[in-house]
């Protein structure tokens, strides 16, 4: 991503981000992704809060969206599976509808949305990586093997690390961020609680939770 919003695009009013909630009712589940992206060679995984409810094995609170994490240059043949639907780039409160490769390569969002609905499906995060490597883009520094921070549910779906997804919600601590961390931090390794202390102390200096693992 280029860090420069391009031109263009729509500024969501305050009535318009209020609407989202509602716009968002109908998104996916992570079945419903894996069975929409059955055989595609991209690797993809659930992030955010659906995967720590599959890390956990179980349902834990509600989702307002689904999103999955996928390398940036994987995105067109991702893109290609959804054939009857058109994707959103999202940034800094704006949106691009139907976006072009320029717009696409300013924001790392990417919202699927039903024409004809206007509702929006999945969020597609569109990652920085070298070849099969996933580089961090709170910390370009951070680098794993996607085979390595991939973890799969019996069923075989998909989600990343409990450790790294925690990592993300730890910028911006929302009431169901503290929650999850709260939750998750039991069900973890001792090396995967030793991780995440490095990589909060490392990315967020100073912040509280480390001193909880």
């Amino acid at each position: 991503m280029t860090g420069d919003l391009p031109g263009g695009g729509v500024e969501l009013s305050p009535t318009e981000l209020a609407a989202l909630d509602a716009r968002w009712s109908s998104s996916w589940t992570p079945s419903d992704v894996a069975r929409r992206l059955t055989g595609t060679a991209a690797p993809w995984c659930v992030v955010a809060g659906w995967a720590l409810d599959l890390f956990r094995g179980r349902q834990t609170r509600s989702h307002g969206d689904i999103e999955i994490a996928i390398p940036a240059a994987s995105f067109p043949e991702v893109r290609s599976r959804f054939p009857r639907y058109v994707f959103d780039a999202v940034g800094d409160g704006r949106i691009w509808e139907d976006a072009t490769p320029g717009e696409l390569a300013a924001v790392h969002q990417t919202w699927l949305r039903d024409p004809v609905t206007g509702n929006y499906l999945l969020d597609v995060f569109r990652e920085p990586h070298d070849g099969d490597i996933w580089i961090c883009r709170r910390d370009e520094s951070i680098r794993f093997p996607y085979s390595r921070i991939t973890h799969h549910t019996p069923e075989g779906i998909p989600y990343l690390a409990p450790e790294l997804v925690l990592l993300f919600k730890a910028r911006n601590i929302r009431p169901k961020d503290q929650a999850d961390f709260d939750a998750t931090i039991r069900h973890m390794t001792t090396t995967q609680r030793a991780r995440l202390a490095e990589l909060l102390t490392r990315v967020h200096p100073g912040h509280h939770w480390p001193a909880r693992l």
